[in-house]
């Protein structure tokens, strides 16, 4: 007789390996132009962030914390002096470069290249890779976090975790890995080393942790990327293990966005570039209400009462009513309410806490209420200003659509007098000049420690 024998059928493809496939598999000539182009200016625009906050508190004292432990290293500090080892070049870049809440957004992401880029430059930096590789593997990044993003869906964000430290460190670790050529297996490892280590709570918004966030996971991403190299072991489905990131940290998984191949679309096209140093939930308002200004002209002391209807949601990002530093009125309605209508602007040097305790702003948030209205979802405020004439007037903001040119030119002209503005009282006109042109000839730059040198202070 016969005996058939009885095979198994094959285990399950874990989720995680088909993001470690995409990332594995991306190549630079499989980005589309404007892909490319948008990375570049995503790279300036966070290069700019990173300089200007480098003067911040909390990039200084992290800073003065990694010397104390490691003396040197092969890493630039961006708009300092010295250099670091790779992780803690990660930490401080990463740091300074969310210090000023200036660097860019994806609305499921949180902010996406300020957790990716330090770490992709700093490995780029040790290694010595050429422009097109640290491009590739930012874009990299970038498609990942966003696709953990999608796959975990808003739940996770609900609960209290900061996507940009917990989705950042899944984003950085990916970089590093496509920089390290690592293959799926130990890309793999890489992201599940990275997810072992996201963390991230919103409850610190307003405090210098926020910032800690970002650089956090853009050193996560790269202990993640290192160790995998090396050898070490970790999870085979971090994202879909019942007791992985999904299952702990949201209520809902999706697998079907972790497809083993990038493009169609590209979720780089999804980001937005601020034009306020504050959370991106309040841009609206603000944008509202400058408008009301500058189209009517009224004066401060005409206005009676302010009312901002939001989202319920806005509430629990950037809800402070009572903000006693500048960092707090970044995360403050009422107090970026004033500061629009004050000085019809909202940049990084309105954020202090001079400003926030001005008179004239206390005097204006006292007559300002926020009211969630379960009717709005999104990016978007509904402005009232009843004035003393007995005038009301009325503004709706959506920051869904983009506040900068969809015109690569147009962009570029807009990011790079941003990043002037930023990087010139940092390193001066002439270095501010050669590192814009560094990164725009990025795709060209054989090594990126041309473009390094001239980010150091």
């Amino acid at each position: 007789m016969k005996t058939l024998l009885q095979t198994s059928p094959p285990p399950p493809r874990s989720t995680t390996a088909v993001l470690a496939t995409a990332v594995c598999r991306l190549r630079f000539e499989d980005l589309p132009p404007r892909v490319v182009a948008l990375a570049r200016h995503c790279l300036l625009d966070v290069l700019g962030a990173m300089l200007a906050g480098a003067r911040e508190p909390a990039a200084r004292i992290l800073a003065d914390f990694t010397a104390s432990e490691i003396q040197g290293g092969p890493c630039t500090l961006v708009g300092m002096p010295g250099t670091a080892a790779a992780s803690s070049a990660a930490l401080v870049n990463g740091a300074a470069g969310h210090a000023l809440d200036f660097d860019d957004v994806i609305s499921t992401v949180g902010h996406p290249s300020v957790a990716v880029a330090p770490a992709a430059l700093a490995v780029a930096e040790r290694t010595g890779a050429s422009g097109r590789a640290l491009l590739t593997a930012f874009v990299a990044g970038v498609e990942a976090e966003a696709r953990v993003a999608e796959a975990v869906g808003p739940a996770h964000y609900a609960r209290g975790f900061h996507s940009t430290a917990t989705f950042g460190s899944f984003g950085a670790a990916a970089a590093v890995a496509h920089l390290l050529g690592l293959d799926a297996a130990r890309t793999t490892t890489a992201l599940a080393i990275a997810g072992t280590q996201a963390a991230g709570l919103k409850a610190v918004f307003g405090t210098m942790s926020k910032p800690l966030h970002a650089g956090r996971a853009a050193a996560n991403g790269v202990v993640a990327g290192e160790l995998a190299m090396r050898g070490f072991t970790s999870a085979d489905d971090i994202l879909g293990h019942p007791q992985g990131f999904a299952a702990a940290e949201s209520d809902v998984f999706d697998p079907r966005a972790l497809s083993p191949q990038f493009g169609d679309p590209w979720r780089l096209e999804e980001v937005r570039f601020k034009t306020h140093a504050s959370c991106f939930l309040t841009h609206a308002s603000i944008n509202a209400l400058i408008a009301l200004r500058e189209h009517d002209g009224f004066g401060l002391g005409d206005v009676e009462r302010i009312a901002i209807a939001v989202p319920p949601g806005h509430l629990d990002v950037c809800g402070i009513a009572e903000p006693r530093t500048g960092l707090e009125a970044k995360f403050s309605l009422t107090g970026t309410a004033a500061l629009a209508l004050i000085h019809r602007r909202a940049t990084p040097d309105l954020f202090t806490d001079a400003a926030t305790a001005d008179p004239a702003a206390l005097a204006l948030r006292e007559r300002t209420a926020v009211v969630p209205d379960p009717s709005l979802s999104g990016p978007v405020a509904a402005v009232r200003v009843a004035l003393r004439d007995g005038r009301e007037l009325r503004s709706v903001w959506d920051m869904r659509a983009p506040a900068w040119s969809e015109d690569p030119a147009e962009r570029d002209r807009a990011l790079t007098a941003k990043f002037t503005g930023l990087a010139e009282p940092v390193i001066g006109p002439e270095r501010a000049a050669l590192a814009a042109d560094a990164v725009a000839g990025l795709a060209g730059l054989d090594d990126v420690r041309v473009l390094c040198r001239q980010l150091r202070a």
